[in-house]
């Protein structure tokens, strides 16, 4: 058995980088701060997540930079060759399933209607 899931609860550390392909996919990354407690100080872990299709349009239109967000998905890792040096180079991302606006709209800088789901999307 296999198992790749990821849950994080936190705040977004810049406005949502989206790119509208001509298939008419949309693809948004963004940048999450999740404090760890350690005994001296709280320090923030920091996440590249990965969006794609309605969660990215949702993340583009409703989610700023300070907005409190929950997310589950997957990790995966983005591989890729240095232009400079022709180094082997990777980076954790995290692939969102599912997004969730946890501040308030105000928080979110967006006037948004109940439709029910409690902001989930």
């Amino acid at each position: 058995m296999s198992l790749n899931s990821v849950i994080l609860v936190g705040r977004v550390g810049g406005e949502p980088d989206v790119k509208y392909f001509e298939s008419g996919t949309v693809k948004c990354n963004l940048t999450l701060a999740v404090n760890r407690v350690s005994r001296n100080n709280d320090q923030p872990d920091w996440f590249n997540l990965e969006l794609w299709g309605k969660q990215a349009e949702v993340a583009a239109n409703y989610v700023r930079k300070g907005s409190l967000i929950g997310v589950s998905g997957s990790l995966k890792f983005d591989y890729w060759k240095d232009r400079n040096t022709g180094t082997d180079r990777n980076k954790p991302v995290i692939r969102v399933e599912r997004l969730e606006l946890l501040g308030s709209r105000r928080d979110n800088g967006a006037e948004m209607s109940n439709n029910g789901y409690d902001d989930e999307f």
